[in-house]
């Protein structure tokens, strides 16, 4: 006798998988990571200290200072942070200092989910995709850090940042 599941066919989600014929771009999606990034006004190391006593993991920081991103940030920041990580077992959060036109004191503003691509042309790519019917922030383009960056909001309001590693 044939099992019978218990939900019924009308009920069951429909599948998103992809297939070979609605994804042609699919071998883009290889090497690539997705990301959160959180931002705070000033209180960076102290969230990511917080993280990683919950979710374990080693913390990576870059400071402003010493660095060319200290002209984008107040004086009196040298000491923030630029860029963290953390990496821990659930996952890796990325997160930054971030004031004036860039700070968003609402809550749920303060974020952007990060693409980090291994080639130069998965970058463009994917900017190119995501940006479609949105605005683009900041066009990609080849930064200090060593890497080709570019910033955008997409068509639903989401705000994305694109990087891949130079060299």
């Amino acid at each position: 006798m044939p099992s019978r599941s218990p939900i019924p066919a009308s009920a069951k989600p429909e599948s998103t998988q992809a297939t070979a014929g609605t994804r042609a771009a699919g071998a883009l999606l290889v090497g690539m990571q997705l990301n959160a990034y959180v931002f705070f006004n000033g209180s960076c190391e102290e969230a990511l200290e917080h993280y990683r006593e919950a979710l374990g993991g080693e913390i990576q920081i870059n400071r402003y200072e010493g660095s060319p991103g200290a002209a984008m940030a107040p004086s009196d920041w040298g000491n923030k942070v630029m860029h963290g990580r953390l990496v821990s077992p659930a996952g890796t959060l990325m997160a930054a200092d971030t004031s004036g036109d860039h700070w968003h004191s609402n809550k749920g503003e303060n974020f952007s989910l990060s693409v980090e691509t291994t080639t130069e042309a998965e970058a463009d790519a994917v900017f190119t995709k995501l940006s479609a019917g949105g605005a683009v922030t900041m066009p990609m383009a080849k930064t200090f850090w060593g890497a080709k960056f570019g910033m955008l909001v997409d068509r639903f309001g989401i705000k994305w940042m694109v990087n891949c590693p130079l060299g």
